[in-house]
């Protein structure tokens, strides 16, 4: 059974600019090298393949921990239109703890003065009854976190700073 969840936001920056961020997968998934409270105190570490995840066919590696447990999942770019749309899905053996294999993606459109960027996941639960339980529970909030994270970074990366305090940039 797939699941599916989705953020949009708007930003403030046209959508060749949005993509050319968003195509960075390391900026575009920030939030997985940090240790987190959604990911038990882990982090994750990207690895690429000499493409960097920026052609169709390209290999993001992701290897770390959560919750005590090591994790990992081996990426491919199966669709990427500059500068409107990129797709990625899991290939091969994963090692999550409450999603299996999954597709994500982002879609980029002109809109006001700026873009409509919609990040989105479809992802199936572990096959395993614990897997299959704890993902019911905790994956729809993972999944919320996940894309919404990306979605909110990617928006703060392009607003305009407010009262001239320093812009957000680069932080999460």
């Amino acid at each position: 059974m797939v699941r599916h969840l989705e953020r949009s936001v708007h930003v403030a920056a046209v959508p060749a600019e949005v993509f050319r961020q968003l195509d960075d997968q390391t900026r575009l998934a920030a939030h997985m090298e940090k240790p987190s409270t959604m990911m038990g105190g882990g982090q994750m570490n990207y690895e690429f393949d000499e493409d960097r995840g920026q052609t169709i066919g390209s290999h993001i590696k992701m290897s770390g921990s959560a919750f005590g447990l090591h994790l990992f999942v081996d990426e491919v770019v199966i669709e990427r239109t500059p500068p409107s749309r990129k797709v990625w899905k899991t290939t091969g053996p994963t090692r999550l703890l409450i999603i299996a294999e999954y597709a994500m993606g982002f879609e980029i459109a002109p809109d006001r003065d700026g873009s409509k960027l919609r990040v989105w996941i479809d992802y199936a639960l572990p096959a395993d009854l614990f897997g299959r339980a704890m993902g019911l529970l905790l994956a729809p909030l993972y999944a919320r976190w996940c894309v919404g994270r990306m979605a909110k970074d990617a928006a703060q990366d392009f607003a305009l700073p407010a009262h001239g305090a320093a812009g957000p940039a680069g932080s999460s």
